[in-house]
């Protein structure tokens, strides 16, 4: 697949905002930080599509995007760490659960971004729990290939495979947002 049209539809900070159209989503989701914004400008070609930032916590609103005219590609919010009042987290999460329980008929992939770099969190697992118990197919996407020795990379993609204890019907990428490593086989998966 390629995408030939990107573009924002809108950004949401209550799920009776989000679109109503039949158009489907494919949601993005990850720990604060781990470059769910630069992944999704290179897998649109659209540099600045998504906003970028060093700081985490960047993305506080659910934004789609509309892709081709056919479906959303669902940026969400980041979990785990960002420098945001305690208050503030708790309406991101309090978002993508609502996210997650009301428009789960509409999410029909769901792209967990993990870093290759680092075992996955405890949110990380929890994320993949919800797409195992609720039967929606992942796609489990190791970004920031670029920042490993190549020595690395096996191993750091074993431990992810059994932390998250994923089971063969899972597909694993190695991913690097700012080389475009793994952008084909994620557009195909899609």
């Amino acid at each position: 697949m390629q995408i030939n049209k990107a573009e924002f539809k809108c950004s949401s900070e209550r799920i009776s905002q989000v679109p109503k159209d039949a158009l489907k989503d494919i949601a993005f989701i990850g720990r604060s930080n781990v470059g769910k914004s630069s992944l999704i400008n290179m897998l649109t070609g659209r540099q600045g599509l998504a906003k970028v930032s060093g700081t985490p916590g960047k993305t506080r609103l659910i934004n789609h995007f509309l892709i081709d005219n056919a479906w959303y590609l669902v940026d969400l919010p980041g979990y785990g760490f960002a420098k945001v009042p305690k208050a503030e987290k708790e309406r991101w999460a309090k978002l993508m659960e609502s996210y997650f329980q009301e428009e789960a008929d509409r999410i029909t992939t769901g792209v967990l971004i993990v870093d290759i770099r680092h075992k996955p969190t405890a949110n990380d697992l929890t994320m993949h729990d919800w797409f195992r118990q609720t039967g929606c197919p992942e796609i489990v996407v190791a970004n920031k290939l670029d920042k490993l020795k190549k020595r690395e990379i096996e191993s750091n993609l074993l431990t992810i495979r059994e932390t998250l204890e994923l089971d063969e019907s899972v597909k694993l990428i190695p991913f690097s947002a700012e080389k475009g490593e793994g952008k084909q086989e994620l557009l195909d998966l899609i």
